[in-house]
């Protein structure tokens, strides 16, 4: 069985899977005479594929505890899929490159309170992972024509735990 050490998620960590949504970094503004700040264009909505359209989408997940048992992870090659946190338990997002269809090399993050991510098209990674309790997430991906899903399940699996 091989072991993912859980890190903290950074942007440049995290550069080749996608981007971090974070206010404490985004281009802001005043909106609204005023009263609004506008934290603009946090992430880079991937759409492809036939009738491609943006979906907007509330995950409440299930908790899973540590170490995990990582066994499967997949990817959408027509869009990418964005996380926001509702709440303030901990969660993990678990990506991986990518050999020829096959995920290798992968890597656990442990997001701080405020980060979500969002995951490039076709980026192997782990299912929604949050630890301490029932968790919410805003998720933005795509919706449309043609199979945007795509799993790999381990014969062995990964043990991901905490440094």
């Amino acid at each position: 069985m091989g072991s993912i050490l859980i890190e903290p998620l950074t942007a440049s960590a995290f550069s080749s899977f996608g981007q971090v949504i974070e206010l404490a970094v985004a281009n802001h503004y005043p909106i609204n005479a005023g009263m609004t700040e506008r934290y603009h264009d946090l992430a880079r909505v991937e759409l492809g594929g036939v009738h491609a359209r943006p979906l907007i989408s509330i995950f409440r997940g299930q908790p899973y505890t540590l170490p995990l048992s990582l066994t499967l992870v997949e990817r959408h090659p027509l869009g990418s899929q964005a996380f926001y946190p509702l709440g303030t338990a901990s969660w993990l997002v678990i990506v991986a490159e990518d050999d020829s269809g096959t995920p290798t090399r992968l890597r656990a993050f442990r997001p701080s309170l405020g980060q979500g991510v969002n995951i490039a098209m076709n980026t192997w990674h782990g299912v929604l992972t949050p630890l301490e309790a029932e968790s919410d997430f805003i998720v933005v991906d795509r919706g449309g024509d043609g199979n945007n899903l795509e799993e790999h399940v381990f014969e062995i699996p990964y043990l991901v735990t905490e440094r």
